[in-house]
C-alpha cells in the first residue's frame, strides 16, 4: 500500500482537508444559523408589533420578572455545567462529564417546570395567544424557546445515555462538543428574549 493511501486511509470520515471542523460541526453551525434567523425574525415581530400598538401592555406589570429572572439563571448555570461536562471529556475523567452532564439536564428540566408554571399561572389570569398582540407574541416566542430546551434536554439526555455505556473514551470524538454548540445556542437566545421581552 502506498503512503499516500495510507495518509488517505488515516483521515477520519468525519473530517475534511478543506475545513478545521468536522461536517458535524459544520452541519450545526449551518442549522443554528438558520434557527438564529427564526428567532430574529420573531423577535423583529415582537419590536414591529409593539411600537405599532399604543395599547401594548408593560411586560413587569404582567409577567413575573422575578421567576424569570430565576429561570435565566438556571440556564446560565446549565451553560457552565455543560462547559465543565466537555473539560472532564477533553481530559479523560468519565465520573466528571457524567456528573456535570446531568446537572445540565436538570438545570433544563427545572427550566421547562419553571416556564409550565409560568404559563398556568398567565393562562388562569386571562392571558392567553388569543388575547392580544403582546399574549401572540408572548406565547409563540416563549413556546418557540421552550421547544428547543425541551429538545436540548432530549438531545443530553441520548448522549448521556451514551456517556453511561462508555462512548465518548476517545477524546477526538466531538459529539458532546456539538451538542454543546446546540445547548449554548439556546441559552444564548433566552437571554435575548428575557432581555428584549420581559425587561424593556
Amino acid at each position: 500500500m502506498s503512503t499516500a493511501a495510507v495518509d488517505t486511509h488515516l483521515v477520519e470520515p468525519a473530517e475534511s482537508p478543506l475545513t478545521p471542523e468536522s461536517w458535524g460541526k459544520l452541519g450545526m453551525w449551518n442549522f443554528l444559523a438558520g434557527d438564529a434567523m427564526s428567532f430574529g425574525g420573531l423577535l423583529a415581530g415582537y419590536g414591529a408589533l409593539r411600537y405599532g400598538d399604543p395599547n401594548w401592555p408593560v411586560p413587569s406589570s404582567i409577567l413575573g420578572i422575578q421567576l424569570t429572572a430565576a429561570m435565566t439563571f438556571l440556564l446560565v448555570c446549565s451553560s457552565v455545567t455543560m462547559v465543565e461536562s466537555l473539560a472532564g471529556f477533553k481530559a479523560g475523567n468519565q465520573a466528571k462529564l457524567r456528573k456535570f452532564l446531568l446537572m445540565t439536564i436538570t438545570g433544563g428540566v427545572l427550566f421547562l417546570c419553571c416556564q409550565a408554571y409560568e404559563w398556568t399561572h398567565l393562562i388562569e389570569h386571562g392571558e392567553s395567544i388569543r388575547k392580544n398582540n403582546f399574549g401572540a407574541t408572548f406565547f409563540i416566542l416563549t413556546g418557540f424557546h421552550g421547544m428547543h430546551v425541551f429538545s436540548g434536554v432530549c438531545y443530553l439526555s441520548v448522549i448521556l445515555a451514551r456517556a453511561l455505556m462508555g462512548a465518548y473514551e476517545n477524546p477526538h470524538n466531538n459529539e458532546l462538543e456539538i451538542a454543546a454548540l446546540y445547548w449554548h445556542f439556546v441559552d444564548l437566545i433566552w437571554i435575548l428574549v428575557f432581555t428584549f421581552v420581559y425587561l424593556i
